[in-house]
């Protein structure tokens, strides 16, 4: 059996999770034996300063004999995270128009970093 077909056989169900500059790729895989596994892939963008970008993935396999260990440890997990935490996503720093304050340690005063001094090249 050639590659390409081989892989076609591979993917039976497919789910895509785009968020921000990560996406996650959850696929069910047949093992040659045609039993189900899943992958779960995070691939996330990364722009150079030039202007081209890359992507670093990270993939994990999950065999059906860990499905619900696994899916006890994650559901115990988010449970935790959102007793502790709430629902609210508190970081805004994922958000675009996100714009970094400084805090003092000694009041609770906020500096911003948009104020700054504007220099012409013609000044100096």
């Amino acid at each position: 059996m050639r590659e390409n077909e081989m892989l076609e056989k591979e993917d039976i169900f497919s789910k895509v999770l785009r968020a921000g500059r990560r996406t996650y790729f959850f696929d069910v895989r047949a093992t040659k034996a045609d039993d189900y596994y899943i992958t779960i892939t995070e691939s996330k963008k990364f722009t150079e300063e030039d202007g081209s970008f890359h992507f670093k993935k990270h993939k994990i396999y999950l065999y059906k004999e860990d499905f619900a260990a696994f899916r006890e440890i994650l559901d115990e997990m988010v449970d935790f995270v959102l007793d502790k935490k709430g629902e609210e996503v508190i970081s805004e720093r994922h958000q675009k128009d996100y714009k970094r304050e400084n805090y003092t340690e000694s009041t609770d005063e906020v500096k911003s970093t948009d104020s700054f001094t504007n220099i012409d090249f013609d000044d100096i």
